[in-house]
């Protein structure tokens, strides 16, 4: 039952979103604020350009120990190469990457496009739904 349920099924489409302009202490007040580990960072077109999770918020707060200084904007500590699933894909093989992978959540593309976020507790979701 779980092998015919897919990414589309499970993943979050209503994001919290960011941009590379973001002050990276308003970014991580959103993610603790919407209790999310990443947001997906989008362009004036609604194009992803990256992603900020908590471990981007480490180099932040690293950061700020070291230069005492707490500015900076999402563009400079984003991921730039997302790792992506298709919407299509089924969520046992996203389980396995998953499993096989530090990333708690995924930006899923459809034809191209990008359509949602997808995380750990997501696939978990579906678990539980069976």
């Amino acid at each position: 039952m779980l092998a015919k349920i897919t990414v589309a099924d499970y993943m979050s489409k209503r994001l919290v979103t960011l941009t590379k302009d973001t002050n990276v202490i308003d970014a991580i007040k959103k993610l603790l604020d919407h209790k999310i580990t990443s947001a997906p960072v989008i362009d004036s077109k609604g194009h992803l350009v990256g992603m900020f999770s908590e471990k981007d918020g480490m180099k932040v707060f690293l950061e700020s120990v070291y230069n005492q200084s707490m500015s900076g904007k999402v563009g400079e500590y984003m991921t730039t190469e997302a790792i992506s699933v298709d919407a299509t894909s089924s969520i046992v093989d996203l389980a396995e990457k998953f499993q096989k992978s530090p990333i708690r959540s995924f930006p899923v593309f459809q034809d191209g496009e990008f359509v949602g976020v997808i995380s750990r507790v997501d696939v978990l979701k579906a678990l539980v739904a069976i």
